[in-house]
């Protein structure tokens, strides 16, 4: 991969103008109830595959008029999803397969080679960020949550739910970018200048919470909402090696990410930010959060996480506010997890070279069910390549199913798949059953919270020790007798439409 499809997206704006000329967009001018309302029109457009909508009236019974419009489903298709990293879908295969090179370069054997390199050099230089004093784009406003159309997205929820916030944390110590997380976490409003950042144990900002809470110090917080598409998308990409989100979005827009100093605390934030909310978050204070609808189309149960400070609030004044729901699929989060499989598939086939692809079927929640098709050499391979999935990734690490079939197999067909498994898997034999392994903590399935079991189903033929019986042989046609029955359907659908006959 040596660089775009697209021109660059320095700033939501000029993403959004590209949408338009795209017919990708489409702005609703009738007022949106951000109670309920602005979901159930989320829910049906991503369902049809629609454009992204902007919501330029957006109501509440509390607010006569909010600040900015509603700007929702922006990544619900896999093509604006490729889009945002400034590629045409067919070329995300190939961006995986280079950030596959970055975290295992090879050196060269050539100058040929040599020269190839250098769009990973050049990515390399990329990926350090450059800090700026500030931002003349963004100007301070009222610190007030409340002005902003934070989307209620199911009845039951405890509340409003900002659903889009890159949540920035550091470690400890000097302000220094090489430190950033950057992570998508919900965020409940409690009131005007407070609310609750719910992060899991395994993320970035919860390791760096867990540095500053031993230290006993208040660690300084900043939330984006809304900014380039390809930063907005490198805080869910998994990264390969030790880049950071930063570096990420440095090498998918082709330039060093460019940050502006906060106002209120010692921290800096991407400088394509729409939305800047600074704040602290306070050792040792927590509230109860939830519940909220998630992503299993379930609610999940409500529990104690920290509390969020607002002291500085700044926005561009042509500021949209960005918004998702989560629920079951379709939703964004399913779309973009479905995409990246062709990002993180290469990275995966790095590790694991047996592996040749891999499918995670968005309506079983994304990373809760996966299917690896795998080359198949030797007896074991197959539970070899579910210890090395779940062992590759923390996400993976969440994965309770993987089912693993032969190349023969189209893993994107439940009918190939359920006939694998009905035909080349023996219960006996072919369940990999394991006990007290990480779970995600809103699987409700589990009966201890972030803690349950995992399966691997053995679906592929069996060889060697395997089995002491030959296993029988698939049916198929000579390809010859294929062609030629597609020859004689082509004839005989053109023959419908005139009436001639089949010779």
């Amino acid at each position: 991969m040596s660089g775009r499809d697209l021109p660059p997206f320095q700033h939501m704006q000029d993403f959004l103008s590209f949408l338009e000329t795209e017919n990708d967009l489409r702005q609703i001018d009738a007022p949106v109830d951000v109670h309920l309302e602005a979901t159930a029109l989320h829910q049906k457009v991503i369902a049809l595959g629609g454009p992204a909508l902007k919501l330029s009236a957006p109501k509440s019974e509390d607010t006569t008029k909010f600040a900015t419009p509603l700007l929702v489903n922006l990544f619900g298709t896999r093509k604006r999803v490729a889009n945002g990293l400034g590629l045409h879908p067919g070329s995300l295969p190939n961006l995986g397969n280079f950030l596959a090179s970055l975290r295992s370069p090879q050196p060269p054997s050539s100058l040929r080679d040599a020269y190839k390199l250098f769009p990973m050099a050049k990515a390399g230089l990329n990926t350090r960020p450059k800090r700026i004093s500030s931002s003349k784009a963004l100007e301070a406003v009222r610190p007030d949550l409340t002005q902003l159309p934070v989307q209620t997205c199911w009845p039951e929820d405890a509340g409003p739910l900002i659903t889009w916030g890159v949540v920035i944390t550091r470690s400890l110590g000097a302000d220094d970018p090489r430190t950033y997380n950057l992570g998508i976490y919900r965020i409940q409003v409690l009131g005007p200048d407070k609310a609750i950042i719910r992060w899991l144990p395994f993320r970035g900002g919860a390791h760096h919470y867990r540095q500053w809470q031993e230290k006993g110090e208040t660690m300084p917080v900043a939330i984006v909402i809304g900014c380039d598409p390809a930063t907005l998308l490198s805080a869910v990409i998994p990264a390969p090696g030790n880049l950071s989100e930063l570096a990420l979005a440095g090498i998918f827009n082709g330039t060093p990410s460019r940050l502006a100093a906060c106002r209120s605390i010692q921290m800096h934030v991407p400088l394509s930010s729409e939305i800047v909310l600074e704040g602290e978050v306070r050792p040792g204070e927590i509230a109860l959060e939830g519940p909220f609808g998630d992503h299993t189309g379930y609610y999940n149960d409500a529990a104690p996480y920290p509390v969020f400070h607002l002291h500085a609030m700044s926005m561009r004044k042509d500021a949209v506010y960005l918004s998702t729901f989560t629920g079951r699929a379709p939703d964004e989060p399913s779309v973009i997890g479905e995409a990246m499989t062709d990002i993180f598939s290469p990275i995966l086939r790095q590790a694991i070279p047996e592996i040749r692809d891999v499918y995670l079927p968005p309506a079983t929640c994304s990373y809760r069910f996966a299917i690896l098709k795998i080359d198949k050499s030797y007896p074991g391979q197959a539970k070899r390549a579910m210890m090395g999935f779940w062992s590759l990734l923390p996400q993976f690490s969440m994965t309770k199913y993987v089912v693993v079939v032969d190349q023969d197999i189209d893993i994107r067909s439940w009918d190939e798949v359920m006939w694998a498994i009905a035909t080349r898997s023996d219960p006996e034999r072919d369940l990999l059953v394991l006990e007290g392994t990480p779970v995600d903590q809103l699987d409700f399935a589990s009966p201890r919270e972030g803690l349950g079991g995992k399966l691997g189903i053995d679906a592929t033929v069996k060889i060697g020790a395997e089995t002491s019986r030959p296993f029988a042989e698939k049916l198929s046609m000579p390809k010859e007798v294929e062609a030629r029955a597609e020859e004689l359907m082509t004839e005989l659908v053109n023959a419908d439409y005139s009436g001639a006959s089949v010779q």
